[in-house]
């Protein structure tokens, strides 16, 4: 375990052990490179709020960092060796992180492996070394990242994960340059491939939060294919659990099998035992071998409709989408004549970028008439008065919504026909709508602190506090010292010009403080001061 002052619970350790290969070895010959994710049961160092904050920036799912959640990279690799007793050569080498950076750690993964599989334990040391060296993540900034040997280039997606140039890299030295177009992207032409017909099909399960089950043969499919499951809703976020491997040996295996009415969750899973096992799940897609399907003009047959799902129908192995859903919006047939026109002539990551737009233009169909209900929630900035505490965002009504957008909803700009005040419903009922409407709360609240502040900061607080008792100008210096305190530790963008005028503010209101307080109080400040100043000086 590298490196050495890292510590793992006995359960965290047996999860990935059994994560850290595929369930069945047969057919797995030459490497098998997957991802996970499991929960942290011991303590991990807390986030500082500027890593907290880039955090939220960089994740694809609603998990809190201090949720303690570890996200695995693996290369097993299997092959026949006649001088070991079983004759064959298995091993694997785990990348665990904390940041679901899924693209970034198995390219780091596929990199260390190989040096790992030949000269032991020694390129781990190196590995690391070359890793403490990397910078700072910082979103939009372009990084290029040593790595034994190679150098790994890589654009940061900025929060709302517009597009980049990528400029190729030379240091002049003999490094092999790796230049990535993503750190958190799967190949989404390759992962849909197999269920082309069902894209519709999957993005409606997706956005109202159904519990799904991804069943394949091989842990590389059902993680490449739960990862791109979640990120076909951006901006919203899958809100609930997710493991793009799980196998029976899981700690939580139980939890998830055993109960009639799964929770929002995706699970992978390569195992046969499940098909029984998780036969009641309303909708589960089984897929076959990716890396074939996916070549040009070589489609897995799968059928053109879903499956209806029954509760006594024991899955079987043929490809295709068991489902008890009912396609909500009228299916889009003109994506899909695209994507099989251009098979032959187009590469993979053309035919992605078809299947990411459409997935995008979707969402945005549906998200728009939600962002301009809740923009309506938020208090009038002329309700904003300095020495009160500033209103907050009015609660979402469902009925009220409901009504709005049978006049101005997506069915009179959208392409698509269909019900979607039926699929808003649902999408109200479900986690996601709750991650959403938190994360809308959350980011209003902040502004309205903002405007707070400025509007304090252009009051009259001598005039104010001529009639208030000590105890009430007391009360006063704390709540806005209180502001200033959620201002720095959210890291929130605010005008250098209005944070002067608060302070310079806090130094009147301070001035009406006897002498003793006063005192206490500037001891108070230059103490933080020194501190903080301490904490930013360089080593």
């Amino acid at each position: 375990l590298y490196p050495p002052h890292v510590s793992l619970t006995a359960n965290e350790k047996s999860n990935l052990c059994f994560l850290s290969f595929p369930d069945s070895n047969s057919g797995c010959m030459g490497d098998t490179i997957y991802s996970f994710r499991i929960r942290k049961e011991g303590k991990l160092r807390r986030m500082s709020a500027h890593e907290r904050r880039h955090y939220e920036v960089f994740s694809t799912d609603n998990a809190n960092p201090h949720q303690h959640y570890l996200y695995g990279s693996v290369v097993f690799r299997q092959t026949k060796d006649s001088s070991l007793k079983r004759g064959y050569f298995q091993k694997s080498l785990v990348v665990i992180s904390r940041l679901p950076f899924t693209s970034l750690f198995l390219r780091v993964a596929s990199i260390i492996a190989p040096e790992f599989f030949s000269n032991g334990e020694a390129s781990l040391e190196a590995a690391c070394h070359s890793i403490d060296q990397w910078p700072y993540p910082e979103p939009r900034q372009t990084l290029h990242l040593p790595l034994v040997g190679s150098v790994l280039e890589v654009t940061l997606p900025s929060r709302d994960r517009s597009s980049v140039e990528y400029v190729p890299y030379d240091n002049g030295s003999k490094e092999v340059i790796v230049v990535m177009p993503s750190v958190i992207e799967v190949d989404l032409f390759s992962c849909f491939n197999p269920i082309l017909p069902h894209l519709q099909l999957v993005w409606e399960l997706v956005l109202i939060g159904e519990p799904i089950v991804v069943m394949a043969p091989s842990p590389s499919i059902t993680s490449n294919l739960v990862n791109a499951l979640r990120s076909i809703i951006y901006p919203f976020k899958w809100c609930g659990d997710y493991r793009p491997f799980f196998t029976i040996h899981d700690s939580e295996f139980r939890e998830y099998t055993s109960s009639t009415n799964p929770p929002c969750v995706m699970l992978g899973v390569t195992n046969p035992f499940f098909a029984k096992t998780l036969q009641h799940w309303p909708h589960i897609i089984r897929v076959g071998d990716i890396g074939i399907s996916s070549a040009p003009g070589n489609r897995q047959k799968v059928a053109p409709k879903p499956i209806k799902k029954t509760p006594f129908k024991v899955v079987d192995f043929k490809p295709g989408v068991y489902t008890r859903h009912k396609l909500l919006l009228e299916k889009d047939k003109f994506i899909i004549r695209k994507i099989l026109r251009s098979q032959e002539n187009k590469p993979s990551a053309v035919l992605s970028s078809y299947i990411r737009k459409f997935f995008i233009e979707l969402t945005q169909s549906f998200f728009i008439p939600l962002e301009r209900y809740a923009a309506g929630l938020m208090p009038l900035a002329r309700s904003i008065i300095p020495w009160k505490e500033p209103p907050t965002l009015r609660p979402f009504d469902p009925s009220e919504f409901i009504k709005q957008i049978e006049h101005t909803g997506p069915q009179l700009t959208s392409g698509l026909r269909g019900d979607w005040i039926g699929l808003y419903r649902k999408f109200i009922r479900s986690p996601n709508f709750d991650g959403w409407f938190k994360a809308k709360k959350a980011e209003v609240d902040q502004k309205l602190l903002l405007l707070h502040l400025d509007v304090i900061s252009r009051s009259d607080v001598e005039d104010y506090l001529k009639q208030k008792s000590e105890i009430e100008i007391v009360d006063v210096f704390i709540k806005i010292k209180e502001k200033l305190r959620v201002v720095s530790t959210n890291n929130l963008e605010v005008d250098g010009d209005l944070l002067e005028k608060v302070d310079a503010l806090c130094q009147k209101i301070v001035k009406h403080l006897p002498n003793d307080l006063r005192i206490g109080i500037e001891q108070q400040q230059k103490a933080a001061l020194s501190k903080k100043n301490s904490l930013t000086s360089p080593v």
